[in-house]
């Protein structure tokens, strides 16, 4: 059997802001934005590196979706994002602005760092 986890919903305000921040912020690679109707697109984004798992970019169309962009997860880490070069991406963070929430810090499993996107979202940065 061969299973792999290809695609994480990630709930938006807009896609064109999103897709922004987390191509000039974060250097993700945009590999995919296709019209399905006037209001919806098939957005995948996914960070550089081969075999990572791709977020599709979904906007909040009802006022309870509305009320997720940034907290799909009650507050806790969301996302985690793994690197070959802890030094370089948290030096990326800093420069570009994002809002670190924790950390750095050495832990059992390596560095680790907790930042925020553009609604909220957090992140470990782990290396």
């Amino acid at each position: 059997m061969n299973q792999r986890l290809m695609h994480i919903a990630l709930v938006v305000a807009d896609y064109d802001e999103a897709i922004h921040w987390y191509t000039q912020k974060l250097n993700f690679k945009l590999i995919e934005d296709t019209t399905l109707s006037e209001v919806k697109r098939w957005v995948l984004i996914q960070p550089p590196g081969e075999g990572s798992c791709q977020l599709l970019l979904a906007k909040a169309a009802t006022e309870e979706q509305k009320s997720r962009v940034g907290n799909q997860t009650g507050g806790r880490v969301f996302l985690f994002l793994h690197t070959d070069d802890f030094e370089r991406d948290h030096e990326n963070l800093l420069q570009k602005g994002i809002t670190i929430v924790r950390g750095p810090s050495e832990e059992e499993y390596g560095k680790v760092l907790v930042f925020e996107d553009l609604y909220g979202n957090l992140w470990d940065l782990i290396g």
